[in-house]
């Protein structure tokens, strides 16, 4: 098959590869025949992997703290503002409809999370809102 030719300690070397299957290799040094064992190869893959590390911050919650006076409506995601059911001074009770966000193509239901007095609507219809962005304001 192939020849090489080593040089070890000043010592002159011909190699003859006669054969191989496959991780055994019959070759041939200076006319003597040896059967060789190869260590198997590791192949490494020619697209990484990718390993996404876990959050360093711990997920928020998105309740309300049941001790505030003033509780803050903020958006779970980015969005626009399709539809407000609220008034300021409207009196609401826990789930009541407050308003509607569409995200994604898809209309999300904002409630309440506790009964209160709306005191401030930061939003109007068709405003574009970012995540974390107040919308209301209740007490």
């Amino acid at each position: 098959m192939k020849s090489y030719k080593f040089k070890v300690n000043e010592n002159g070397y011909t190699v003859n590869i006669k054969s191989q299957e496959d991780n055994v290799i019959n070759l041939e040094v200076n006319g003597t025949s040896f059967d060789v064992i190869m260590k198997k190869e590791i192949k490494q893959s020619k697209t990484p992997t990718l390993v996404r590390s876990a959050s360093k911050q711990p997920a928020v919650p998105l309740k309300v703290n049941p001790k505030s006076t003033t509780t803050k409506i903020v958006a779970p995601i980015p969005g626009v503002i399709l539809a407000l059911k609220v008034n300021v001074g409207d009196t609401i009770k826990e789930n009541d409809l407050l308003l509607v966000l569409e995200a994604m193509k898809m209309e999300n239901n904002i409630v309440a999370e506790k009964s209160g007095v709306i005191t401030a609507i930061k939003v109007e219809v068709g405003q574009q809102v970012l995540q974390d962005a107040v919308m209301l304001e209740l007490e």
